[in-house]
């Protein structure tokens, strides 16, 4: 596809986030991340490094953890994307949440988000992880405050939780 000077390439892409279909017009170049907080008012993916580096802006595509921001909006069309909001059902937490909660896998919170989808993402892919499959899981995700060994301890509890719900 040529471009001229000046021009800004646009895209049709229709995105399934949490669920829900939504038609966009779209910068070719612009970011999932951007699309999710700026056009669809969903901020729970944080935007920090933008180069995938700190983990923050978790989301999970097609059931397994990615960063949106090394991702393009067009190439994530009719893909399924969950993001932080996407999880839980009718007002109650997701397992995963649960035990963030439980033990007090966080401290500032900043990162929690990006955290809580790595693991949902490793749940869904792995029912019966090992310590060592936690802690690998988790090494894309930075925790500024260090509350690793919390949110090592998080990731025994959800599952727990999700062994016991299947």
């Amino acid at each position: 596809m040529s471009q001229t000077l000046g021009t800004t390439l646009r895209a049709q892409v229709t995105l399934i986030v949490n669920g829900v279909d939504h038609a966009l017009t779209v910068e070719t170049r612009r970011t999932l991340l951007d699309v999710l907080r700026y056009d669809l008012d969903l901020t729970g993916a944080k935007k920090v490094c933008d180069m995938g580096n700190c983990g923050a802006c978790t989301v999970l595509i097609d059931d397994r953890p990615m960063y949106a921001c090394l991702l393009l909006a067009v190439d994530c069309t009719g893909r399924h994307i969950t993001t932080i909001e996407g999880l839980g059902t009718d007002g109650e937490l997701d397992p995963v949440q649960q035990a963030f909660i439980k033990a007090d896998a966080f401290q500032c919170g900043f990162c929690t988000p990006g955290q809580v989808m790595s693991m949902k993402g490793l749940l869904l892919g792995t029912p019966h992880p090992s310590d060592a499959d936690i802690l690998h899981a988790m090494s894309g995700n930075l925790c500024r405050c260090g509350a690793y060994q919390h949110i090592l301890e998080a990731g025994r509890l959800a599952k727990k939780q999700v062994a016991s719900s299947r």
